[in-house]
């Protein structure tokens, strides 16, 4: 079984590679207010499953500047279970002005507010 999905893992990340979206055209300004109100966002994710994979491109169709955060490693992996009550992914993290966090789950809803806020 693990063989099939260490393949099946490989086929989604060369399917990823070979169809991945352009990126928008925007002014230099334009990118670095964007990155700014971007950064403090994190995609707490893992490589080779498909709902972080169509997270991914979103973030890559609309230009964004998140960073990914590998929700494999013990350490981020008791940070998403303890913060979002359950270790799934992908799960974004948006860290607030106040200094508290805000962790959405669910690709759809990941994908439907980054579409609203950002596009």
């Amino acid at each position: 079984m693990k063989l099939i999905r260490w393949f099946l893992g490989k086929v989604i990340l060369v399917g990823d590679f070979l169809t991945r979206p352009s990126l928008p055209k925007r002014t230099e300004q334009q990118q670095a207010e964007l990155d700014a109100k971007t950064a403090q966002y994190q995609l707490y994710q893992y490589a080779a499953c498909p709902f972080c994979v169509k997270v991914r491109r979103q973030i890559r169709r609309l230009g964004l500047n998140i960073e990914l955060v590998d929700a494999k490693q013990d350490q981020h992996r008791s940070d998403l279970i303890a913060n979002a009550g359950k270790a799934m992914v992908p799960c974004l993290r948006i860290n607030k002005a106040d200094g508290s966090s805000e962790w959405m789950l669910e690709s759809s809803d990941i994908n439907a507010y980054l579409e609203k806020n950002y596009a």
